[in-house]
């Protein structure tokens, strides 16, 4: 009777897996589009920032008053 209940529960387990499946690849997918495009942003926006004679620019916290 074990046996019974196994076999009819699996076609609709066998959905639900692979509708979650889906769901999972469909969210993976989307979460690699969004984390590679803020790495391009991060990218594009970051780096330190270079005076015209190459010193770094360390602004106001790296200066002492004189």
């Amino acid at each position: 009777m074990a046996d019974e209940n196994d076999k009819s529960a699996r076609p609709e387990s066998r959905q639900a897996r692979a509708s979650r499946d889906d769901r999972l690849k469909s969210a993976l997918r989307e979460n690699l589009k969004r984390r590679k495009l803020q790495a391009r942003e991060r990218a594009a926006t970051d780096g330190p920032s270079q005076n015209d004679d190459d010193s770094l620019n360390e602004g106001a916290a790296g200066k002492t008053g004189a």
